[in-house]
């Protein structure tokens, strides 16, 4: 059998054959990932150690998980990119200094951890210009959550850089990190390696039924095989082993290796021992600060005897030989013992180089309440989450809780702990925290903030309308207490309601607004926020002519407010959806949803909000498909998906729906609505099924199935929701008249002209005029559709004037004036068919043929197939952004930029981004010609060409 230079490594050929392939990928500039999982002892770690000897010409940079290291922000994360933090000055201004921040060496407004993943992405990106770059990771379950979070980021979004990233995670306690990256599940050895293993370690010849008992018992696991087998003689293998390694109880070979090292313990001097404890106690591997501690111990250091029982390795610092035997040394040993050792850890921490760790040590000496260790706990959460480490905050103010000797104030830091816990996508444990907050006397601001949060725990497992109550109580408690978080909550409740689908009853959105009306709570802070809420509040109860002008009012402060911090913009992100969700469906204004959705990309983009970016980005795409460029549109909603999956949040499927259905992709559309609408009914989101009625009124009217048409926007005008029911009604109206149900038309343009009547926009007034034409004849419903056609031009939504030209052809060519009908039709087509609106675009042209048309059917060049990630960065590149700047933008690496741009060369035929806005063409023109489409910024696209007559001003 193979052998190799690791001698744990016996019968590893094919993960040392993946690892052999990873380097050489390496090596040609390629990058590449791979997760190694498996128990303790399996054998991770050896495989680490061959990859790193292995690495030849390359720079290795390494991390190593410790459990008592794991609530401190950004550890394990520091310690990786310590090796680079000479070129942190050459990375972009906001990667540099969220870089800074969250490595404790600067101050500034907490960084997003995403845009922190985006700067150690750039820097292992520079670093390997000059020489490829291993990232080794072993024992990634113990990092800090949010290193870990920030190391898949990084891992996720490698693609053409020089740059590798190998880790180790132990099961079971890792099941959960870095799920869905690449990885190799390492089981036991098979019998024969786990037999030549042995017999290579044991002392004279072994009988092979005792080698084969011993192999079975030990499951194949490398590290226990050596390690029972150390030091015995093929005689006490047969004789001895049963009794000492297995007894009653212990089923995992973990846990028989960890009573293996801990009986090996009890023989070594007591300070030797303690010496160990101190050791295991501090992660850092400060040869000092083990000195230091240990002297105010009164032991002298003597490391000697660990090293002959083989626990633990010594090479100018003492290193535990696995991790198991650093876990047997601390929890073998006594509480009394911890607490004296993490007093000494603290006494030698140098407060001001290292507070954090310091006030940990402390906080795990404490044998009861301790209000000034807590103090110290509290700062060193602050400090935490002035750097991006919320779940370090949380992990902090809890335990400072725990120390509080007063019960006023543990509450209040229990309620703080619940929070950040909260805030850390840690509902479970928010939960625990909010319920010891609740045993504890709390102040009237205490209490709302509590009850703020258990509206929030609520409406993130579910979103149906038990938080809306909740959310109205706490503003109510927060207007008692005078707080200016009563506006936001009452913002946010509404909010609430607006998900949950409902505008009355009880639990409705009218309710909530009728309550935050009658509060009187104090201003806000915020004068957008405040006149947001006071419009939207207007709306719901007095009607759409009293709220839209408190509405409008509440615009040009949000595009112009001025941010002054992060926790303002963040803020400012958080409450933009409700403006947008008015904006579109009450004031039917696609300029402020344009203005508000292009602000918060912008907003995102320049802080790095990775969170809120996806959902800006979802909301820009909707104003590209109304604007007739779905191009732009797809571009918008890959990026989004692509973030969401990488930051692990769920994709937004609204604008993906929308677009489906206005290019007539009716088997992708019954797809995504089907998973939308289980998951409505999962969460409660009774207004995705009122968007999916409205998005399939759209996709029948467009594929001409009426029928089906009136059913689906009927559906989504009777979920008596916030959204959605004018969009529906224009639907139901055309899809009725098709249908013959002249009434049921009638009744719903009587809605929809109350709906509009106070919005002045182009797009409601266009609306109400072409619903009006449907049902009207001669030389008013003539004049209803040009009219139609302009004011949906004034109002700049570009699906609606092709739309219009559709349905002003059809009319005049059933009215028997074909010649007129071929040039709306033609219009109609041609924008249509530019759009690529399938669905639509064969309605047009099925029409144009019954007036005697000749359509040349479209011809596609397979040659200019772009991804939507290529087709992005093509556009970008051609709007004459670096490759630098398009990284930035787009949270990928320059290196990733110019591999994409390679492959767009490749297949527009072109050899040099010169080239790039002359060869963007898509699809080709009834004549045959090739169709030019602009190249411009994701986030200021244009719409493709229009015919004449039918531009809208800006």
């Amino acid at each position: 059998m193979t052998t190799s230079t690791f001698p744990d490594l016996v019968g590893r050929q094919a993960e040392r054959a993946a690892l052999d392939d990873l380097l050489v990928g390496l090596l040609a500039g390629e990058s590449r990932v791979r997760v190694f999982r498996g128990e303790a002892g399996i054998g991770k770690s050896v495989l680490l150690e061959y990859a790193v000897a292995r690495a030849t010409q390359v720079t290795v940079t390494r991390a190593q998980g410790v459990e008592a290291d794991m609530e401190l922000p950004y550890a394990s994360l520091h310690q990786l990119c310590a090796p680079f933090l000479g070129q942190v000055d050459a990375l972009p201004g906001p990667q540099r200094d969220a870089l800074r921040v969250a490595f404790g060496t600067a101050a500034g407004d907490p960084p997003d951890r995403f845009l922190v993943g985006l700067a150690v992405l750039s820097l292992l990106t520079r670093a390997s210009e000059t020489r490829p770059v291993l990232v080794v990771v072993d024992d990634a379950q113990w990092l800090d959550q949010v290193s870990l979070q920030t190391l898949e980021f990084v891992a996720r979004r490698l693609l053409a850089e020089a740059v590798a990233m190998v880790f180790a995670v132990r099961d079971p306690e890792g099941k959960a990190a870095l799920a869905g990256l690449p990885g190799t599940r390492i089981g036991g050895l098979d019998a024969a390696a786990a037999s030549e293993l042995l017999e290579s370690t044991v002392g004279g010849r072994l009988d092979k039924r005792v080698r084969d008992r011993f192999v079975a018992e030990m499951h194949g696991n490398p590290l226990a095989l050596l390690e029972f087998s150390r030091g015995r003689t093929a005689a006490e293998l047969a004789y001895g082993l049963d009794s000492s390694a297995s007894p009653e109880g212990e089923a995992t070979v973990s846990s028989r290796l960890e009573r293996d090292f801990a009986d090996r313990l009890r023989s070594l001097p007591g300070p030797t021992r303690t010496l160990l404890l101190i050791a295991a106690a501090e992660p850092v591997g400060d040869a000092g600060l083990l000195t230091r501690a240990a002297a105010s111990l009164d032991i002298v250091p003597d490391a000697a005897p660990a090293k002959s029982a083989g626990l633990i390795d010594l090479h100018g610092f003492l290193r535990f030989r696995h991790p198991l035997v650093r876990s047997a040394v601390y929890h073998q040993a006594g509480a009394e013992e911890r607490r004296a050792v993490h007093r000494a850890l603290a006494a030698a921490t140098d407060p001001a180089q290292d507070p954090d760790r310091r006030a940990w040590h402390a906080a795990q000496a404490a044998s009861g309440p301790d209000e000034e260790v807590a103090v110290e706990l509290e700062r060193a959460a602050d400090r935490a989450r002035q750097r991006g480490g919320i779940a370090a905050e949380a992990v902090l103010l809890e335990r400072a809780a725990q120390l509080t000797p007063d019960a006023r104030r543990r509450g209040r830091r229990a309620v703080a702990a619940a929070e950040a816990h909260f805030s850390a996508a840690s509902p479970d444990r928010a939960t625990e925290q909010a319920t010891l907050a609740e045993l504890c006397p709390l102040g009237s601001l205490d209490r709302a903030r509590l009850a703020r949060l258990h509206a929030r725990i609520l409406f993130a497992r579910s979103r149906s309308d038990e938080a809306a109550p909740l959310l109205l109580e706490a503003a109510a408690q927060f207007t008692a207490a005078k707080s200016p978080l009563a506006r936001e909550t009452y913002l946010e409740a509404i909010s609430a309601t607006i998900f949950a689908g409902r505008v009355h009853g009880p639990t409705g959105a009218r309710a909530a607004a009728v309550a935050a009306r009658a509060s009187g709570a104090p201003p806000s802070g915020s004068e957008a926020a405040d006149l947001l809420l006071d419009g939207v509040a207007a709306i719901l109860t007095d009607g759409y002519e009293t709220g839209l002008p408190a509405l409008r009012r509440a615009l040009d402060l949000l595009v112009q407010e001025e941010l002054r911090t992060r926790e303002a913009t963040m803020r400012w992100l958080l409450l933009v959806p409700v403006a947008l969700e008015a904006f579109i469906h009450y004031a039917w204004d696609l300029h402020a949803w344009d203005r508000l959705a292009t602000r918060a990309v912008r907003l995102a983009r320049d802080i790095g909000a990775l969170g809120a970016l996806p959902p800006a980005l979802i909301y820009a795409g909707g104003v590209r498909i109304h604007d007739g460029d779905f191009a732009g549109a797809a571009r918008m909603i890959h990026e989004a998906d692509t973030l969401a999956a990488a930051t692990g949040h769920a994709p937004h499927t609204y604008a993906a729906l929308v677009l489906a259905a206005w290019r007539g992709e009716a088997d992708a559309a019954a797809r995504i609505i089907d998973d939308a609408r289980t998951r409505a009914v999962e969460r409660g989101e009774v207004s995705l099924l009122g968007a999916t009625g409205y998005i399939q009124g759209v996709l029948f009217n467009g594929l001409a199935r009426y029928e089906d048409a009136l059913a689906a926007a009927r559906s989504g005008i009777e979920h008596d929701g916030f959204n959605f029911t004018g969009l529906s009604l224009v639907e139901h109206i055309e899809a009725a008249t098709r249908c013959g149900r002249a009434d049921l038309a009638h009744a719903s343009l009587a809605r929809l002209l109350e709906l509009t009547r106070a919005a002045d926009s182009g797009w409601a007034a266009g609306a109400g005029a072409r619903s009006r034409a449907l049902l009207a004849d001669g030389d008013e419903a003539d004049a209803l559709y040009r009219t139609a056609v302009e004011e949906f031009g004034r109002g700049g939504v570009t699906v609606e004037v092709a739309r219009t030209h559709l349905l002003y052809g059809e009319w005049l060519r059933r009215n028997r004036r074909p010649s007129q009908a071929r040039d709306h039709l033609r219009t109609a087509y041609e924008m249509f068919d530019g759009m690529r609106a399938d669905a639509f675009a064969e309605r047009a042209r099925r029409e144009l043929i019954a007036t005697g048309e000749h359509v040349r059917a479209r011809v596609t060049k397979a040659t200019n197939s772009l991804t939507a990630q290529e087709s992005q960065i093509a556009a970008l590149a051609a709007d004459g952004m670096t490759n630098a700047r398009i990284g930035a933008e787009l949270f990928i690496s320059p290196h990733t930029v110019e591999w994409h741009l390679r492959k767009v060369y490749t297949k527009l035929g072109i050899n040099s981004r010169r080239a790039l806005p002359d060869a963007l063409s898509g699809a080709v023109t009834l004549d045959g010609g090739h169709r030019r489409e602009a190249a411009t910024r994701p986030d200021r696209a244009k719409p493709p060409t229009r015919p004449s007559g039918t531009s809208r001003p800006r």
